[in-house]
């Protein structure tokens, strides 16, 4: 133990000496350096573009797979920022988004990656969004963007959403931090004053389900997308704590977080709580092509719905020691590929239960 305090102080004055200050580089200006362990290193989601798999993650590390997460390519990016998001639209045209306010796109399925956007230009944009606004925008949100452009180039995106078309979207982030676009990320406004977020909480998480998009956050914060009126508008929910994913099957809607927390609505229906089962943190989920729902906790188990949500059932990684899990998605033939501290790997579920 003192051993490594000593260690750590050493590491800490070697940090604030002037040559460690020279040779530092803004994660900004240094593309991810290669890894031949790159899909072992903490990867914090991952998502389908067509038959192939997506991973990103800390550092900028991006890898991708196409024989079913038998073998992984790292893909280059430009920026050395942790990615926490990536979203395709089609299996060739796809999105990420992290720290430093980093907006990425790639036009060839996730083996080369663009900036589109980064925490320097967010901050000029929240800054002249602000001046430009006054008179037109509200003054809560002009100040929120104020507070935001402040925080320079750190600005965490947490998740970023694409209609069909790859045309309109949205990023969100830390502090209420929120952006749309209309020409597919190649530009990009901020929308605070379209959401229902006085507070300025975080917003971690986009999902489309039957036609309308929702947005969770932390504190209880759901909101869904009034299209009519191009606002995000604030759904009541029985829970006030952080919610961190959405997923959607069939007619249910599901919102999950903190503590095992897990939330269904049907229909658009009154939102009531379900037994998970775990007391972990839900971080990610999906639904699968059988018709079945996956969820994933910190602590690395594995929830599988078969009934919309209703109930769910904790399966196994088949003898895999558990590592905590971040994001899951559909990987094909009844697996699912699981994104986490340990990289990302591919787990074979059990077959659904055929029905009596």
């Amino acid at each position: 133990m003192r051993g490594r305090a000593h260690v750590a102080a050493l590491g800490l004055l070697l940090a604030a000496s002037p040559a460690a200050a020279a040779g530092f580089v803004d994660p900004l200006d240094q593309p991810a350096g290669p890894s031949a362990l790159a899909a072992r290193r903490p990867l914090l989601s991952v998502a389908r573009a067509g038959e192939r798999l997506v991973a990103v993650g800390e550092r900028g590390l991006a890898v991708f797979s196409d024989d079913g997460g038998a073998r992984w390519t790292q893909a280059a990016v430009p920026v050395s920022e942790d990615l926490t998001a990536v979203r395709f639209a089609s299996p060739r045209l796809g999105w990420a988004v992290g720290h430093g306010g980093v907006v990425l796109a790639t036009e060839d399925g996730g083996a080369r990656w663009e900036r589109r956007l980064d925490g320097r230009g967010l901050a000029r944009l929240l800054d002249a969004w602000a001046r430009d606004g006054a008179g037109r925008i509200a003054p809560a949100a002009l100040a929120q963007a104020r507070d935001l452009a402040a925080r320079g180039p750190d600005q965490p995106l947490l998740d970023v959403w694409m209609d069909q078309a790859g045309r309109e979207g949205f990023a969100v982030g830390a502090f209420g931090l929120a952006l749309a676009t209309g020409d597919g990320g190649r530009s990009w406004t901020p929308c605070l004053d379209r959401i229902e977020n006085p507070r300025a909480l975080h917003l971690h998480a986009l999902l489309e389900a039957r036609g309308t998009l929702y947005l969770a956050g932390e504190q209880g914060l759901l909101l869904r997308l009034d299209r009519a009126a191009g606002r995000f508008r604030a759904v009541a929910i029985p829970y006030g704590g952080s919610l961190f994913g959405l997923a959607s099957v069939g007619r249910a809607l599901l919102a999950f977080g903190l503590r095992g927390t897990v939330l269904r609505s049907v229909d658009g229906g009154p939102w009531q709580a379900v037994e998970a089962g775990v007391e972990a943190t839900l971080a990610g989920g999906t639904a699968l092509p059988d018709g079945r729902l996956a969820l994933a906790a910190v602590s690395g188990e594995l929830l599988v719905s078969a009934d919309g949500g209703a109930t769910f059932e904790r399966v196994s990684a088949r003898g895999a020691v558990l590592a905590p899990a971040f994001a899951v998605a559909p990987a094909g033939d009844g697996a699912l590929a699981v994104a986490g501290a340990e990289g990302v790997r591919v787990v074979a579920l059990p077959r659904p239960r055929e029905a009596p």
